[in-house]
């Protein structure tokens, strides 16, 4: 199992032969980041318990700090886990839909697509000028998605090339409502084109050819904004209209389903497994693996079912594999996993049959190429796996080998790999294993204790 009590540039994983205990997976990003931005403009004081603390969160409440929100972090570690902070909380001091304050020097979001895209939605309706940068990484992430939305919404933003850094000009005027259907479904692009839509005349309305995560309109209705959703022409359609006020709000963040992936894979391709996973958000545009993980044959019981927050939440029990098949994952089921198929593909190599994923095209332009990159990085270790135009084809069953592969920059990529290394024959080592503390720096710490 992994070696010592803090990350090291490179993670040494040996094989096992068990799994077991159960875990609270951190807190969830999405949730943290949307809290964090909206808790800053609604009028009043808003609390967000078991806030994700992470690079890319730690990015987005350093934006808003220079957007003068005042960000209160409380913590009192209850666990000896550093990431199970049960008694945290930010206290975020809402300064109104209008009471944000220039920047004086760039906000820098980090690797933080979700910060970017929808503190650029959040930020073109405000009086002031404004930069958003960020790593070189993020540089590289496609910002025209929601640069040409914002646009016909009336904001003055220019990109680099169809990338970051992103130069929003002040607005004398308020932006206005319209009518979008969506190239690519993502749910980044549509909040930013929700958040947008809080200064816009008029209503905004959102068209998606698949249904994506919706944590931003669950929020934005709790905070009293006008909310309308139905399905037509083959699209999911969302409708906001103009509100002159946010309430402020409380909140419990539950456990991120895309960090609980990862032991649910791994509780599925390791014998001899009894793994409870306790509190995990249930957001239905969020479980598309939980859905083909059972399709493949894990089982995995839903216990305890709730609301916390407007956001449905469980826990999970996990039992010993017996034996998973390959299926066809497309469509929706595609968008509902987006996050989940790097590590998806890490099961699919102990399936038996074919295992194919299509309309996947998005994994090209993640923080890395999780199409050529990641297959290359999973063939090192024996996968029989091959990307597609769209997507990517694993036949399975295939003994895996231990071997020196490379985490490419990209938590995910990395976190599946050390999954993957659990049911090598011989110990691996993922070169640059640090790039975990994007979304959960305690992620070796906490699987070595379930080993």
């Amino acid at each position: 199992m992994a070696h010592g009590s803090s990350l090291k540039m490179d993670q040494l994983i040996n094989p096992i032969s068990q799994l077991k205990g159960q875990l609270r997976a951190p807190s969830d990003r999405s949730i943290t980041v949307r809290a964090t931005l909206l808790g800053g403009i609604a009028d009043g004081i808003s609390v967000v318990r078991m806030p994700l603390r992470c690079d890319d969160t730690d990015a987005c409440v350093d934006c808003m700090r220079r957007l003068g929100v005042k960000i209160e972090n409380e913590e009192s570690s209850d666990t000896n886990s550093p990431f199970s902070i049960l008694n945290s909380k930010f206290i975020i001091h809402g300064r109104g839909l209008h009471g944000l304050q220039a920047p004086t020097e760039r906000l820098f979001c980090g690797s933080s697509g979700a910060t970017m895209r929808l503190l650029s939605g959040l930020i073109s309706g405000q009086a002031f000028n404004s930069v958003l940068d960020g790593s070189a990484q993020l540089r590289k992430r496609p910002m025209r998605r929601i640069t040409e939305p914002l646009r016909l919404m009336g904001a003055e933003i220019d990109d680099a090339a169809g990338c970051a850094p992103l130069e929003i000009g002040g607005r004398p005027t308020s932006l206005k409502g319209i009518s979008y259907p969506t190239p690519v479904a993502s749910a980044q692009v549509k909040s930013a084109i929700l958040l947008a839509g809080l200064y816009a005349e008029g209503e905004t309305i959102i068209g998606e050819t698949a249904k994506t995560r919706d944590h931003t309109e669950r929020m934005l209705a709790t905070m009293g904004v006008p909310l309308e959703e139905w399905q037509a022409d083959g699209r999911y359609w969302a409708k906001m209209r103009f509100t002159p006020s946010l309430k402020p709000f409380e909140l419990t963040v539950p456990a991120d389903f895309s960090s609980a992936a990862f032991f649910m894979v791994a509780a599925a391709i390791v014998p001899n497994t009894t793994l409870m996973l306790l509190d995990v958000g249930m957001n239905p545009t969020r479980t598309g693996l939980l859905d083909v993980l059972r399709l493949m044959g894990a089982q995995i019981a839903i216990r305890n079912e709730r609301i916390e927050g407007a956001e449905p939440v469980a826990d999970l029990d996990i039992c010993a594999p017996h034996g998973l098949k390959g299926i066809e994952v497309h469509g929706e089921l595609t968008a509902r996993s987006i996050d989940e198929l790097p590590i998806l593909a890490v099961a699919a190599t102990q399936a038996h049959g074919t295992t194919l994923v299509r309309n996947a095209e998005e994994l090209r332009v993640k923080e890395s190429n999780r199409l050529e990159g990641f297959v290359a990085e999973l063939h090192k270790l024996g996968a029989n796996i091959e990307p597609t135009t769209d997507g990517f084809v694993v036949y399975g069953p295939t003994p895996l080998h231990g071997a020196v592969v490379d985490g490419l920059g990209d938590h995910r990529v990395a976190m599946s790999l050390a999954v993957a290394a659990l049911v090598a024959n011989s110990p691996t080592t993922i070169l640059g294993a640090d790039c975990v503390s994007k979304t959960y720096p305690g992620f070796f710490d906490d699987l070595a204790g379930l080993c």
